[in-house]
């Protein structure tokens, strides 16, 4: 293939890279979930009691959709949109048989294989996640007294309401002399207290494996990362580090120690992707007629040079900021217990387990592919980093200006 014929096809397979990453909508990122909070105890034999927390507006249009109350969403809407709690509150308790309906429909519990019995206890309340209103239901469960076990059950926000996607219940208990946790959604509605602690901690690698193979966002953090790799020891270094410094942020956050506003997080995190991928752009530009041996072993430690060295600080306080992303996602904005803990650990882990899947698959084939044809493994890794920065660019303003 001549030179002209070569810069064109390499022309060709960026403009196709940015295409496709251009035609992924942010609905693939952050942003478009809901996580419900469930605390469930038991103050008696045959008595259950569930504090749910659920998205305030979110809350409203799905239970007026579901029990045609029309009233119910402009009041509550209203109270929404002045901001005001008590209003909030006020609005809840006004429509309380349509809010209550939809939330005992969605949610449930069973006991030796019977429907427990729920009643609200109380009135609404608002608490806020994040900045986000939260409303809190309490109900109480009668249950079977012989029931040596009890099943939960949850299908609250699902996707066929058309408001959110892959909506997730998040439940502690302390119930049957258990306590622990679990991560319910579509594909896992529901759990029993009987259910073994491996059963439970895979229901939460589970959900780390699948929330990183949907967040869009963080697997174009990792594609950035590999294409301006050019040594296995680089590449296992910046995951490292990405890794250690989004952890340190996913457990503090996890403790209650540190959050930060989605505001701030999301488009820091669409930056992130920009930079990291804009880096290897800037080092084949500086090097132009040498870009192919950007190879070159450097010689400080662990065989970085000083840009390696910042490259490794960059990514890893973009870490920091991932980490507070992914606590994002299961809604983490205060103290938890120690049992949840544990299982948004394993979460962590499932988070991991993928990331170092997609290196072993992805970056033998640039390796070869540079090794056997520089020029080419270095047009391929430019049009990755050329498509990824773009996307980063777009979801930047995106999220800056709220769109």
């Amino acid at each position: 293939m001549s030179h002209v014929a070569r810069r064109r096809a390499c022309a060709v397979v960026a403009a196709v890279a940015v295409a496709v990453l251009l035609s992924a909508v942010p609905a693939f990122a952050h942003g478009f979930s809901s996580t419900v909070y469930v605390d469930l105890t038991s103050p008696e034999t045959g008595h259950v009691r569930s504090e749910l927390g659920l998205e305030y507006d979110l809350l409203v249009v799905s239970a007026a959709d579901y029990e045609k109350d029309d009233p119910l969403f402009q009041a509550g809407n209203g109270a929404f949109e002045a901001g005001d709690a008590a209003k909030q509150a006020a609005a809840l308790d006004a429509h309380a048989a349509s809010v209550v309906a939809y939330a005992t429909q969605r949610f449930g519990v069973t006991a030796g294989g019977q429907a427990c019995t729920p009643a609200q206890v109380g009135h609404f309340t608002i608490e806020q996640r994040d900045g986000v209103p939260y409303a809190l239901l309490v109900l109480d469960y009668r249950c079977p007294e012989s029931a040596e076990a009890h099943e939960v059950r949850s299908g609250l926000f699902p996707d066929s309401e058309g408001y959110v996607r892959d909506s997730k219940t998040v439940v502690t208990y302390d119930l049957d002399l258990k306590s622990g946790s679990a991560a319910l959604d579509a594909k896992h509605p529901s759990f029993s207290t009987q259910q073994t602690w491996t059963e439970r901690f895979w229901e939460f690698f589970r959900l780390g494996a699948e929330h990183l193979l949907t967040g869009l966002d963080h697997i174009l953090f990792l594609l950035a990362l590999i294409a301006g790799s050019r040594r296995l020891r680089e590449i296992v270094l910046a995951a490292t580090t990405f890794t250690l410094a989004h952890s340190v942020t996913f457990i503090f956050a996890a403790l209650g120690l540190v959050q930060a506003p989605a505001s701030f997080v999301e488009p820091v995190i669409a930056l992130s992707i920009a930079v990291v991928a804009g880096w290897h752009l800037r080092r084949i530009r500086r090097r132009r007629s040498h870009a192919t041996d950007l190879e070159t072993v450097g010689h400080g430690h662990l065989s970085l040079d000083r840009a390696g060295w910042t490259r490794l600080a960059v990514v890893f306080c973009f870490g920091l900021v991932h980490g507070l992303g992914f606590a994002a996602a299961l809604g983490i904005d205060q103290a938890l217990s120690w049992s949840l803990l544990w299982s948004l650990l394993v979460f962590n882990v499932g988070i991991e387990v993928v990331q170092l899947a997609i290196i072993v698959a992805v970056f033998p084939l640039l390796a070869l592919l540079r090794h056997r044809r520089p020029v080419a493994g270095l047009w391929t890794t430019g049009a990755v980093a050329a498509g990824v920065s773009v996307m980063g660019l777009v979801w930047f303003v995106q999220r800056a200006l709220g769109i």
